[in-house]
C-alpha cells in the first residue's frame, strides 16, 4: 500500500523488519534499512515511517533473562492461564521491564518528532504484531494471542484519552492509512478504512482470525469473534496446543510448563492447553470468561 502513498508524493521508510514472508517489492519503499528515517526525506515531503521495536519480541524473555529487572517478580500478576511459581513470575517481570525499555525507545522517536515541529501534524500508530510472547499467547487463537494493542495519536491530540471498542483487523491498516492520507483506498483492498474521509460506514461484525503454521510444525485452526462470543474451532483435536516449538523451547516458562506438565504437577486451568484431544469445537464469553478457560 505505500506504492499508493509514493505516489501520491510521501517519502516512505522502514526501520527495518521485512518479515513479510515474502521479498519487498522495490516499489515498496525509499528507503528500508535500520537507518532508515523521515530525516532524509526532502525538504517538506510529506512521510509515512515504520519503526520496529524488537525489545519485546518473544526471544527476548530469554536474552534478557540476565539484565537488572525494571519490574519485581513479586510485583506481577500471574494470569490462570500460568502455575503461580518463581520462573512463570521472573518471566513475566523481564517482558514488564522489555516494556519499560521499548516506552523508552518509542519516546526518542516522540521526542525527535517534536524537536523536528512535526508531532503536532502527524498520525501515529502503535500497534503490536500479536498477543502477549508467552506460551499460549503468540501462535494462539485466544485473545491472548490475537488482541493486540492499538494506540491512535491523531492530528492536534483529536480525541485524546477516549476509547474505541470497534472491530479492527490488521488487514484493516492499509486503507486507514490511505484514507488518513487523503487517498482512496482501491477497491481491490480486502480491509476497510476505521479512520479518515473514507472511513467505512459500517462497523465491522466480527472478527475472522486462523492458525496453520507454527514456525516449523503444522496445526489447522480457525475462530470467529462476534461482539462478546469467540468460536474456535479445531480441525486436529489429537494435536495438542502445547506443539513442540524449538523455538518457544528456548524460554524458561515453556521448560518449566513441560517439566510440570510431564511430571503431571499442573494445575487444571493450566494443563488444559496440553491435553489432547483437544475439543473439536470451543465457544467463550469473553467478558464473562477472558482467558477461555471455561467452553
Amino acid at each position: 500500500f505505500t506504492e499508493y502513498l509514493r505516489a501520491a508524493g510521501y517519502y516512505c521508510t522502514n526501520n527495518s523488519k521485512e518479515d513479510y514472508n515474502f521479498k519487498a517489492l522495490v516499489s515498496a519503499w525509499d528507503e528500508s534499512s535500520p537507518k532508515a528515517h523521515w530525516k532524509k526525506r526532502p525538504k517538506d515531503a510529506p512521510f509515512f515511517a515504520v519503526f520496529n521495536f524488537g525489545i519485546t519480541h518473544e526471544s527476548q524473555i530469554w536474552k534478557q533473562a540476565a539484565k537488572p529487572l525494571l519490574t519485581a517478580p513479586e510485583e506481577v500478576t500471574v494470569p490462570p492461564i500460568f502455575p503461580d511459581n518463581e520462573v512463570i513470575r521472573k518471566d513475566l517481570a523481564i517482558n514488564y521491564s522489555n516494556l519499560q525499555r521499548m516506552d523508552a525507545q518509542i519516546g526518542k522517536i516522540i521526542e525527535q518528532l517534536k524537536v523536528d515541529g512535526l508531532y503536532e501534524n502527524t498520525v501515529i500508530f502503535f500497534y503490536g504484531d500479536h498477543g502477549g510472547p508467552f506460551p499460549r499467547h503468540k501462535r494462539a487463537l485466544y485473545e491472548t494471542g490475537i488482541k493486540v494493542p492499538l494506540i491512535v495519536k491523531f492530528e492536534g491530540n483529536k480525541d485524546a484519552g477516549t476509547r474505541n471498542s470497534d472491530f479492527i483487523s490488521f488487514i484493516d491498516y492499509a486503507p486507514t492509512v490511505l484514507s488518513l492520507a487523503g487517498i482512496k483506498p482501491p477497491e481491490v483492498m480486502q480491509g476497510k478504512a476505521a479512520f479518515g474521509p473514507y472511513k467505512n460506514p459500517e462497523k465491522k461484525e466480527f472478527i475472522y482470525t486462523s492458525s496453520d503454521r507454527y514456525d516449523e510444525v503444522v496445526d489447522r485452526l480457525r475462530a470467529i469473534r462476534y461482539s462478546k462470543f469467540k468460536y474456535i474451532r479445531n480441525f486436529n483435536p489429537e494435536i495438542t496446543n502445547a506443539l513442540p516449538n524449538k523455538y518457544r523451547e528456548q524460554m524458561a516458562m515453556m521448560q518449566n510448563l513441560n517439566k510440570l506438565w510431564k511430571a503431571g504437577q499442573l494445575e487444571p486451568n493450566a494443563a488444559k492447553w496440553f491435553q489432547t484431544p483437544k475439543p473439536s469445537e470451543e465457544l467463550y464469553n469473553i467478558e464473562e470468561d477472558p482467558y477461555e478457560l471455561n467452553s
